[in-house]
Parts: C-alpha cells; sequence; structure tokens
C-alpha cells in the first residue's frame, strides 16, 4: 500500500528538521504497534535533505548491536567508523560530534530494547546529550513501540533521560478521512458505506491492518473475515503479540477485564463480579499506563468517579478480543469457517458502537464542535448517543446513530434531551437540534 495521509505529522517532523541545523533537537515518538511510526519518521526524513542514520534496537547482545550501527555509519558516510566500538554510547558520541559539522538525522527505533539489554544505556545518552547538545546540529529521534517502556523512559521523574526531549509526537491511527481516501482508491466502484463500517470496526484505521486489507483486497465483510480467519493470517496471534510485552506477567488478568469489556461488561461492579477479584488497580493501569481503557462519564459529568463506564478505546482490540480471544477452542481446532460465520452473523450488532466512534472521530476531525460525549443517566433509562457543543456559538445538538436510518426515532431521542436537561438545566437556553446519523452519512 501506497504512503497515505499524516501531512500534518510530516510538516511537523520537517520543521523540527530545520530548527535542529541551528540547535540540537530530541524528539520522542510513542504509539501502539503497527502505527506506522518508522513508516512515517522514514518517509518525512529519509529524502536526502541531510544524512539519514537509521538505528534499530534489538535484543542482541549490546556489541551485535554496534556492529550493526558501525556498518550503517559506514553506509551513510561511505567511509568506516575507525576500530571495533562495542558500546553503544561510544557510536552515540560519534553521530553526536558528526553533527557538530554537518548537519544530520539521527533516528533510533526501538529504544526501549535497551531496558532489558543495557539499561546503563540511558544515563550514559544522558551524559553525552548534556555535554554536546549545545554544539551538536542534530536532529535526534527516538522511536519505541512499547508505550510503557518509552514513558518510563522519557517522562519517568526517576530516569536519566527525563526532560530532556525537546519534542513529543504520539501517532495515532488514521483519520476517518484518510480511511476513507485509502478505501476509495482501492476498493472497487461498487464499494458500499457497510464495507467501510467493516473496515473501521476491523482495524479502527490503525496502518498496518489496513494495508493487510487492501493488499489481500479484502474489500467486503466475507473477504474481511476469511482474512482474518484462517490458518496463515496473522490476525489470530496479534492481540497476544502486541499486548503481551505490555502487560508483562499479569497478562492474564488484563485479557480477561478486556474480554468482558469487549463483550459489554462496562462498569467496575460488572468486571468486579467477573473476575471475582477488586479490578480498579487492573483498569487504572488500563487507562493511566497502557492507554488501552478509557474511563468515561456522561458530557458535563461534574462527579468523577459515579456513573462512569470504561471502553477499549482501540477498535481492533475490542474486534480482537470479542471475536478472536473468545473464541480459542475454535480456533486449535481449526474451525474457521465457522467462526466467520459467527462473526458475520454478530457483526452488525457489535459495530453500532464502532459506528458511533467513527462520527465521535469525525466531528473531531471536521472541528464543528468543541466538545462531543455521550450521556446517559444513572439508572439506564435515558442514553443519547452522542452530544456535541458548540461553545464558541453556543449551540448543542444531539445526535442517535444506528445503521438503518430507518430506524432512527427524533421524536423518542427529542424525550431523551428532557431528561438530559433535568440533569444540566444551565444548558437549556442553548440553540440545540435533533438529529440521526447512519450509514448513508459515513
Amino acid at each position: 500500500m501506497k504512503f497515505f495521509g499524516r501531512e500534518t505529522e510530516i510538516a511537523e517532523l520537517h520543521k523540527i528538521r530545520e530548527y535542529s541545523k541551528t540547535a540540537a533537537r530530541m524528539t520522542v515518538v510513542t504509539g501502539r504497534r503497527r502505527v506506522g511510526k518508522t513508516e512515517l519518521i522514514t518517509h518525512a526524513l529519509s529524502d536526502g535533505k541531510t544524512p539519514f542514520i537509521y538505528f534499530l534496537i534489538t535484543r542482541a547482545p549490546q556489541t551485535v548491536v554496534c556492529e550493526n550501527l558501525q556498518a550503517e555509519i559506514a553506509r551513510v558516510f561511505a567511509r568506516p567508523m575507525p576500530g571495533r566500538i562495542e558500546r553503544f554510547v561510544d557510536i552515540f558520541r560519534f553521530v553526536m560530534e558528526k553533527a557538530e559539522t554537518t548537519p544530520l538525522t539521527l533516528v533510533v527505533d526501538e529504544f526501549q530494547e535497551f531496558d532489558r539489554t543495557a539499561p546503563e544505556v540511558y544515563g550514559e545518552v544522558a551524559g553525552i546529550w548534556d555535554q554536546l547538545h549545545k554544539t551538536s546540529r542534530i536532529n535526534l529521534v527516538f522511536c519505541g513501540s512499547v508505550n510503557r517502556l518509552m514513558h518510563k523512559v522519557f517522562f519517568s521523574y526517576a530516569e536519566p533521560l527525563y526532560g530532556r526531549n525537546t519534542g513529543r509526537l504520539d501517532l495515532k491511527p488514521f483519520p476517518v478521512s484518510t480511511l476513507k481516501e485509502i478505501f476509495a482508491e482501492y476498493a472497487p466502484a461498487k464499494r458500499k458505506a457497510s464495507d467501510l463500517l467493516d473496515l473501521w470496526t476491523l482495524t479502527g484505521g490503525v496502518a498496518r491492518y489496513v494495508e493487510l486489507f487492501m493488499d489481500a483486497r479484502a474489500f467486503n465483510r466475507a473477504a474481511m473475515l476469511k482474512a482474518t480467519f484462517g490458518p496463515v493470517t496473522t490476525f489470530i496471534d496479534e492481540g497476544k503479540t502486541v499486548l503481551i510485552e505490555e502487560f508483562g506477567r499479569d497478562y492474564g488478568t488484563y485479557f480477561a477485564i478486556l474480554a468482558g469489556i469487549a463483550s459489554g461488561k462496562t462498569t467496575f461492579a460488572e468486571l468486579s463480579t467477573l473476575l471475582g477479584i477488586d479490578v480498579g488497580g487492573y483498569l487504572t493501569k488500563l487507562e493511566r499506563d497502557y492507554s488501552i481503557v478509557s474511563q468515561t462519564r456522561p458530557i458535563f459529568e461534574k462527579t468523577r468517579n459515579k456513573n462512569c463506564h470504561y471502553r477499549i478505546d482501540d477498535c481492533f482490540f475490542r474486534f480482537w478480543f470479542r471475536f478472536i480471544y473468545r473464541n480459542q477452542s475454535m480456533i486449535e481446532l481449526g474451525r474457521f469457517k465457522e467462526l466467520q460465520t459467527l462473526t458475520a452473523r454478530d457483526l452488525d450488532a457489535f459495530s453500532g458502537y464502532a459506528l458511533e466512534r467513527y462520527f465521535f472521530w469525525k466531528f473531531c476531525e471536521d472541528t464543528s464542535y468543541t466538545n462531543i460525549g455521550g450521556w446517559w443517566d444513572r439508572k439506564g433509562e435515558n442514553e443519547i448517543d452522542l452530544v456535541c457543543e458548540d461553545s464558541i456559538n453556543g449551540r448543542l445538538d444531539f445526535y442517535e446513530v444506528k445503521r438503518d436510518l430507518r430506524r432512527i426515532d427524533l421524536a423518542a431521542l427529542k424525550a431523551k434531551t428532557e431528561a438530559f436537561y433535568a440533569k444540566n438545566p444551565e444548558l437549556r437556553d442553548l440553540a440545540s437540534d435533533c438529529r440521526g446519523l447512519s450509514l448513508a452519512d459515513m
């Protein structure tokens, strides 16, 4: 798949590179695995405008890593480094000193791997940076895909590199406009809105997953599910591949919680009952440390800990825990066709929430509103899919979201707004409207 979107991120990386020609810059790029961090950095910065050095850190011994890094430097500058270097810090010093006379870009990918193999590297790198950053004209980019470790290395007060980065880019999945652009280019002319919703439900705009479907020419539900469930697919192990390293030895409990949320158990009480333990600490880490779960409250809710629900923000993880993790026994038996049938049967109902999130992100992207969220009362008798405030123009719009336009009941939505205003009387004087959103509006 060709490169799509990321115009804002590319412009920022170009701007940082220009700044680095007069003062050293250290940028930290984070984001979940498969979101396209390395591809973005390479696309933006390997254009020949400055020497571009790319280091991939592995779990091999430091001597082996350094041997590979020396070879990369020799390739970029057409001149080998003198001697055999066995410590990363010595190579890092060489590049920092080289940048005193030659502005250059150094990308260190999977930098968090040193936490396992040579954690002393972080203090050594901090020391070299402190010594040379005032004279070096380096565009230094650190990138990593284990968010827990990247946050520990750069944003934990106790760590030596804390406070030294001059910028941070947290790369998100493709916005819905880019997903539509990709689908329009690759999919045949007879594509349907429901196919776009399925692509969003299964990938959430994560670049690698979108690429896999486009390369497989999986443009409709049957083709997408066939590409997802099969003996050679990459999707079946993907949740474990991405998350076990994040969670460590406690991954079983975290997986059980996420499976519960994906199946509709979204309150603290429901999840504690399901697992038979107090899940508070786990939920806090899922939200604060791993950024996989978010605690949601009704829009304009003034109390923090009451009437809250938990949701999985990542569409792919939500799908994986509902349809793949939950059906491991069928996968082990090789019942892939049956899994495709089962998933196809339940996907319409499951994708309803994904459609709400699609329009949430669409509204976020077009900047029509300044505050967007859902609303529900504590008894669960009244729920509004999207409440959107335009505080600049003094407006409040209410939306009901359904796959089928014919199922939208604006009169019922209007009645629910009365329950909303009873809880938020100060908002009643704002101009407002009740509207419906369906597949036709994608």
